[in-house]
Parts: structure tokens; sequence; C-alpha cells
């Protein structure tokens, strides 16, 4: 991209878009990270909350960078083009999808938002399309998958550049299709500005993010903004777009009212066009009839539990309004076997269920303590802890509800980051009255101690990390995996 091509699309004054237009300079890269610019690249000025790209732009210049977007005036020396624009975040986004020659217009996109369910959905969907012959990456929270090749992640929605150099990654790597998990801090922030989604797909929403969002309509108005960006253009040759949505939750009938786009309700209580009913939940899956406008189909999914349902419906919801056809989706669906670290089952040979979630909300526990209440015989056991440096209102919640909707409450560390994690145990239990939960603030030994206490039969649930293999304490990552701290249980054990 040369910076002449620049000026069909920053905003910026007369007298920078004659400067844009007047140079030729080919551009090698594009960047936010002052350590990360090369000879030739061009360096966008973003003031984040620890760090100002401006007071920065003089080293900028010494590294060979041969443009660079403000937001405010800087002193600097040296042959360097300097265009100041009202927003730099959005000048990166716009900059972003230039450079990388918007890739999303080659892909069919899926973005899923919601506050519990994302992971599932992104997986099930790339299943399903793949199955069928739609090669398919996905950006979350987990890794992203590029091709065949998984990468890591560091945000669940990456920043503007990482983004749209991953979906051209996809391009080049001959996917067709990317689902990505689209985060209510990511859409504020206007990391997805530039991508253009074909479906958006609405999941939940309970408290969570508070921290950031402050109040939970703020919350719910960052979600809405996925909706309200998505098919407000019906002209010829533009792409179908679609929005998937919970109709079950309260917060659905709203979203339904932000968007221009064609909307597919799903739900399990009599609503919706797509819904499950007749739902049977075992400890071995899920059974349900699946109802598509006039037509049903029965689905046995390996998946347990409501929540799973309602992922199932929204990964059918998006791919059958792309085409895919129901018997094909149900067949793929009931292959799935799970996500790492969302309702993962742990094998032992002492016949004790221990179950590894990602439940990190108060809804997001309620409901998989639900689902193993459903099949449970005996003790429920439930190991859980909240992290730190987020909000605090959740807490006192997440404690009730580990103790109210299990035999045994085992409350712990979770990732305590900069705070003392006793002082985010003492407002986990504040409300709790003595004698109803365990106290063991390091994790592992929470969670060898439930699996000491519990007999064949029991079921052990260990909340919170899921999928993640570290613990952060301070700001130093350490290595932790529930599942290996469980199968490091047993294995002292035989």
């Amino acid at each position: 991209m040369k910076i002449s091509d620049c000026a069909a699309f920053l905003q910026t004054s007369h007298r920078d878009q004659q400067a844009l237009l007047a140079s030729d300079v080919e551009l090698t890269d594009l960047t936010q990270n002052t350590k990360t610019v090369k000879p030739g690249s061009c360096f966008v000025a973003i003031k984040g909350q620890h760090f100002d790209g401006h007071e920065h732009v003089q080293e900028v210049v010494n590294a060979g960078a041969k443009m660079i977007v403000v937001e405010r005036p800087v002193k600097i020396t040296g042959a360097v083009l300097v265009v100041t624009v009202p927003n730099t975040y959005k000048a990166l986004a716009e900059l972003s999808t230039r450079f990388f020659n918007d890739p999303s217009q080659d892909l069919l996109m899926f973005g899923v938002t919601g506050t519990n369910g994302k992971t599932t959905i992104t997986h099930l969907i790339e299943k399903i399309m793949t199955d069928h012959g739609v090669q398919t990456g996905i950006i979350g929270t987990m890794y992203s998958k590029v091709g065949t090749k998984k990468l890591p992640a560091v945000n669940t929605t990456p920043e503007p550049y990482a983004a749209q150099k991953t979906l051209s990654e996809m391009v080049k790597a001959k996917d067709q299709a990317c689902a990505m998990e689209v985060a209510s801090i990511a859409l504020v922030q206007g990391r997805t500005w530039g991508i253009d989604f074909d479906t958006a797909i609405f999941t939940n929403l309970t408290e969570d993010h508070l921290d950031y969002h402050k109040t939970f309509e703020n919350y719910f108005d960052a979600k809405a903004l996925l909706f309200s960006q998505l098919g407000n253009s019906y002209h010829r040759g533009a792409k179908k777009k679609t929005a998937v949505i919970n109709i079950d939750d309260p917060h659905g009938q709203r979203l339904i009212e932000k968007t221009a786009a064609n909307v597919l309700t799903y739900g399990t209580k009599g609503k919706g066009i797509l819904q499950a009913k007749n739902i049977e939940i075992t400890n071995k899956g899920t059974h349900f009839d699946l109802q598509i406008y006039d037509e049903t189909y029965p689905v046995s999914l390996k998946l347990m539990g409501n929540f799973n349902v309602y992922n199932a419906l929204a990964a059918f919801g998006a791919c059958y309004e792309h085409g895919e056809k129901p018997a094909e989706i149900i067949a793929s669906l009931e292959e799935v076997q799970g996500v790492r670290g969302r309702f993962q089952v742990v094998p032992n040979d002492q016949d004790i269920t221990v179950i590894v979630d990602y439940a990190h909300t108060p809804d997001g526990l309620e409901n998989v303590l639900g689902t193993i209440n459903s099949f449970a015989k005996q003790r429920v056991f439930c190991v859980v802890g909240c992290g730190g440096d987020r909000e605090t209102t959740k807490r006192p919640i997440m404690g009730k509800i580990a103790v109210q909707h299990s035999t045994d409450a085992i409350l712990t560390s979770d990732n305590p980051r900069t705070e003392d994690p006793e002082k985010i145990l003492d407002q986990v239990v504040a409300e709790l009255a003595p004698h109803t939960f365990t106290r063991i603030t390091d994790r592992r030994e929470a969670i060898h101690y439930a699996l000491s206490q519990a007999q064949a039969g029991d079921v052990v649930l260990v909340a919170g990390k899921g999928h993640e293999d570290y613990q952060i304490i301070g700001t130093t990552k350490h290595h932790f995996d529930d599942v290996e701290v469980v199968n490091d249980y047993f294995n002292h054990q035989s």
C-alpha cells in the first residue's frame, strides 16, 4: 500500500490530504507498537491506559517510520509525513483493513457475542461448515485457527491490525469462512471496525465486565453494536446479513430492534423460529426435538446441559441461514465430543464424575451446576473462585450460587492478579453462613481436597478457568492447568 492510497479513506485536513496524495512511498508495515517499527512503516499513535504513542514518535522516526498518524500535535525531527486525524484508533482500523486488502470480504464471517457460550458456538460452527466443504477458521478465547494451524490467542477479540492480519492469513490458507468471538470490550474499543460480518449471533446477557462497562445498560449497549452495525445496506451485490438471536433472553427482543438484518430467533420456551422441545438431559448427553419453521428433527448430542441446547441451536441457525441442510447440520452436531474446558469430563478409575468448566460468571456457574444436578445421584462438589482486578460485585453472588447449588462448596483462588487472594475470598464468602463452605486459598490444594472427599458416584466441578493453562499471580503467569491438577491427583492414587 502506498501512502497516496491513504488519502481515499483517512479523515484529515485538506492540507494533509494533499500531502498524502503527493507521496508515492510504499509502506512496508503498519503498527501501533513502537518496538515493531521497521524502515518504511506507518506508525499509528494510540493513547492507551498506560502508554501513549504520541510521546514516543521520535523513537519511531529514528527507527525508519515513513508515516505517522496522530490525534494531536507532536514535535519531531526527520523526514517523515505526519497526518492528524480525529480518532487514531479508527484510523488504525481503516489502515489495517486496506493494508491487508479487506480480507473479510473474501470470507463468510460469523460473529458470536454474549456473556456465555461464545467459544462453544464458534467451535460448533467451525465443525459444521468444515464438515460440509467450507474450510473455516476460528478467532477466539482459546486460540485462532488458520487453515489447519492453531495460533495462541492474546485477547478474545484481537486488536484491529492483528485481526485483519489473521483474516488475511485465513484467505491465504484457503479458508472460506471464519467463526469469531466478539467481546463487548472489543466492540466498544472498535477492534472489529472494518470487519464485514455476515451473521451476528447473540447468546445471552448476564452480569460480567462491569468493572469496565460500569453499568449493565452500558454492557448491553456494547453487545448491541454488533447488531446495529449489521445489515444497514440493501444495495445490489451486498452480502446477505442475518442476526441469530436467543429470544428467551430478555435482551434478545431489544436486539431485534437494533438491526436492519434478517433475524432468526431461537429458544426452548415456545418462542422463536428455531426451537428445542422435549429436552432430556442425562449423564451421557442431551436429547431433544429441533423444530425449524414447520419441520421437526430428533437430535442426540454428546454434549450435556440445557446451555448446550442453546449453543447447538445458535450454531444450527447460523449455518442453516447460509444454506446448510438441517439433517447434515444435525449429523455434525451429534459428532461433537465437547470443547476443552467447557463442561469437560476428566476420566478416572474411581467412578467420580469430574468436570472442568470455564464458568466464571454467576449465570454460567448456575447453569453448569443446574445441569449437574439434573443427573447427579449423590454429592456435588463445587471448587470455584473469582479473578482479581475484575468486577467485585459478582463475588458474593458466585459464593452464594456455589453453596446453594452444590452439597459441598470449596471456595478458592482463581487468577488473583494484583489483588490479595485472601481479600478476594473475604468478599466471596461475605454473605455466607459459617460452616456452609470450605475455604482453601491454594487452588491446587482445594482441587485435591475436593477429590479426596469425593466417593464413587459423586460429581466434582472445578469451575472458573476451564481451558486456561496458567494462573496470574501479581503480574506473572504461572503454569496451572485444572485438568492436569486433577490427573495428577488420580495418578498419585494409583
